[in-house]
């Protein structure tokens, strides 16, 4: 198939276009201020220069290459810099979202009316906000969140996330265009930065290095599914493939962790104990005590299985970074 991958230059946006290129695919990624070394993917996979913002590149890139799958995986990523920057992560993550469906318009208009790709739009669990709160301090005790919560984002990069999520049921509903909305949970992994698991096992090799043992960290009670970007790609893929158009889809972890476990972890595989810290800056005005999702849905439709433990997560990560300090 021919598969376009916007945000191939963040971490899970470089791990799919390598594992579809491996499966034999003609794969073309796009990357703007890309977030890992876009020089380390393999040679045959085509990766192109494309502010999403830009209507007419990404028009001109759909146009061109026909793509039977899209991943929309392009977007101002970052909870914490959605504060600083709320226009760019609207202007990016919402008409960014526009953009790949106006493209796909514009091929049926002008050159194939009967043009119909499957669209995977990466939404984010960031999507529930204060729904995940309430479930956390309510007397039911279930708190995983099913997609038919309330959403509540808590921060302007939820609320873009929002506005993916539902301009894309409106392509479906008005245009036809067959599209997942994949809200995904909490994914780490090798390439991952400014993450929690990534800036601790970085910190750690660093730790290592100097003989400093010292952990900088935020919030260490907080709770959230993480999943390996191996896992998270899979379910991405098996999305496409398998999943009902219009629908939305929860991708999370089924095992949650305190951050302090994440801690106890990389003590583990080191063989060292560090000093704790709490660093002010690494603390946000309002967050999720709980993020966590029901993936029964997303099982039952595809037969996603989540495989790899966070302890093998944990120590790739550490031997990346090792090899990168």
């Amino acid at each position: 198939m021919n598969i376009l991958v916007t945000g191939a230059g963040g971490m899970v946006g470089s791990h799919l276009v390598e594992r579809l290129y491996n499966e034999g695919h003609n794969v073309l990624g796009t990357y703007y201020k890309p977030t890992t070394n876009i020089s380390e993917l393999p040679a045959g996979i085509k990766m192109v220069e494309c502010d999403v913002r830009y209507p007419s590149s990404v028009e001109k890139i759909v146009m061109n290459l026909l793509p039977d799958q899209i991943y929309h995986l392009a977007a101002q990523s970052y909870p914490t810099v959605s504060w600083d920057r709320p226009y760019e992560t609207i202007e990016t993550n919402v008409n960014g979202t526009i953009a790949v469906y106006e493209a796909i318009k514009k091929v049926r208009q002008l050159t194939k009316p009967d043009y119909d790709p499957m669209v995977v739009v990466a939404c984010s669990s960031a999507e529930y906000g204060q729904t995940l709160n309430e479930l956390a301090d309510g007397e039911s005790g279930d708190i995983l969140v099913k997609e038919t919560a309330e959403l509540k984002p808590l921060h302007p990069y939820g609320v873009s996330k929002v506005g993916q999520d539902l301009i894309s049921f409106q392509y479906y509903m008005n245009d036809h265009i067959r599209c997942i909305r994949a809200r995904i949970f909490n994914s780490t992994g090798t390439r991952k930065v400014n993450d929690v698991t990534s800036d601790f096992t970085r910190r750690a090799v660093e730790a290592e290095r100097t003989g400093n043992y010292e952990l900088r960290v935020g919030n260490l009670d907080t709770r959230r599914a993480i999943m390996d970007q191996r896992d998270l790609v899979s379910a991405l893929i098996l999305l496409a493939e398998e999943g009902v158009p219009g629908e939305v889809y929860n991708i999370s972890s089924e095992h949650i962790y305190k951050m302090r476990d994440i801690v106890d972890m990389i003590e583990r595989q080191m063989g060292h104990s560090f000093k704790i810290t709490v660093d002010p800056a690494l603390l946000r005005p309002t967050d999720e005590k709980v993020i966590a999702g029901d993936v029964s849905k997303l099982r039952r439709d595809t037969g996603w299985i989540q495989k790899i433990p966070m302890e093998q997560t944990v120590k790739d990560m550490l031997e990346w970074w090792r090899c990168r300090i």
